[in-house]
């Protein structure tokens, strides 16, 4: 068991200096490295407060073996505090796991990953939009997959999905562990729609991680694709959130001697709750619509922009803090004695007076449904 090595990659990956350590601990710099370095071993209640500024639990740095890969892969980095952010979107990703465990409900994995052995510098259009058409029929995500892709993955497919607060507004990240598994965090300032999008972006990369990505690799810190991975990623989220067919339905039901009026593109859009932008892009290639075209359809989406003042009212309710599922679990947890309080309110982000109104009311002697005849 090296504690020393797990601190120094601990502060490495939180991207902390010794110096915000201090400030944030009152431990001196050179206990710090002394630490690190194996010199000497912190105390309980200086690894307590090491665990804090990390974002880690005390476990993680009493456990033994190889220190776990973890790649966290961005569209875009966070233009300011990205160490935090991915340091924290990990932290609940554990807790989901440890709450799975001691419930002993492991969601299982069920997701149609590629092929890890293909050739990735072969995989290209037709690729990603068969693997949304495969993804479609074996989720049984019916003609609009937007209502239901959220709950489908989080429920079913067994993929974790946080939401945080982050700039700039238009990314989002994804990982792939071996201890917790598929996960993604979204961006909590977006509205509905762009949330979509950037969920079934990233589902391409869960469905494609072995493929594109290197376990392997030296340096697990923040992982950015490639420009053609996410331009494959956004061929997947368009085929997969807008369906062929039903599109063209939804389209052709719309359309008088070729053209489709802005006010009814806008109705489209919030039927199968996607961008206008996307959903034009959509329509270049659905229709057929050359690359000599592709300025006009540049031009069609600067318009759309201009009317969405008008047309574009789409009001969301606030994201919650934690998956549905996620909270569930903390309270049967607490219910069964598996976790105090304390712990169960760290874990659900709200206040001891809060989770104890969850045991307040003591449970039934038979909370049992009877469905088949006794």
């Amino acid at each position: 068991m090296n504690i020393g090595e797990r601190l120094r990659y601990a502060r490495e990956r939180a991207r902390l200096t010794g110096a915000q350590i201090r400030e944030r601990t009152g431990i001196g710099e050179s206990s710090l490295s002394e630490f690190e370095n194996g010199k000497r071993e912190p105390s309980l209640s200086q690894l307590r407060m090491l665990a804090r500024a990390y974002s880690r639990s005390v476990s993680f740095f009493m456990s033994e073996g190889p220190i776990p890969t973890e790649i966290v892969l961005w569209r875009e980095q966070p233009s300011a505090g990205a160490g935090a952010i991915e340091v924290e979107f990990l932290r609940l990703c554990e807790q989901y796991h440890n709450l799975e465990i001691w419930t002993k409900e492991k969601s299982p994995v069920r997701l149609p990953v590629a092929d890890a052995d293909a050739d990735k510098d072969r995989f290209g259009y037709p690729h990603a939009e068969e693997l949304a058409k495969s993804f479609l029929r074996e989720s049984q995500l019916g003609d609009h997959p937007a209502h239901a892709l959220l709950n489908i993955l989080e429920e079913i497919c067994g993929v974790k999905v946080f939401h945080l607060e982050f700039e700039p507004t238009g990314t989002a990240a994804s990982t792939f562990s071996e201890t917790f598994g598929p996960a993604i965090l979204l961006n909590s300032h977006n509205c509905q729609w762009r949330r979509n999008h950037d969920l079934a972006h990233e589902l391409f990369h869960l469905l494609t991680w072995r493929l594109f990505r290197d376990s392997g690799q030296p340096d697990v810190r923040a992982a950015e694709a490639t420009e053609r991975e996410e331009n494959l990623a956004t061929c997947f989220a368009r085929h997969l959130l807008m369906p062929a067919e039903p599109l063209r339905t939804a389209v052709n039901a719309r359309m008088k001697e070729g053209k489709v009026r802005f006010e009814d593109l806008f109705d489209i859009a919030r039927e199968f709750d996607v961008s206008t932008e996307s959903l034009l892009w959509h329509m270049h290639f659905l229709y057929g619509r050359s690359s000599a075209q592709a300025d006009k359809t540049r031009e069609d989406i600067v318009r759309a922009k201009t009317l969405a003042l008008m047309f574009e009212d789409r009001s969301q309710a606030p994201v919650p803090g934690r998956p549905a599922r996620f909270h569930a679990l903390a309270i049967k947890a607490l219910r069964r004695g598996e976790i105090s309080i304390g712990r169960c309110a760290e874990y659900l982000g709200t206040s001891r007076q809060q989770v104890m109104k969850y045991v307040e009311q003591e449970a039934m002697d038979n909370e049992e449904i009877q469905v088949a005849p006794a």
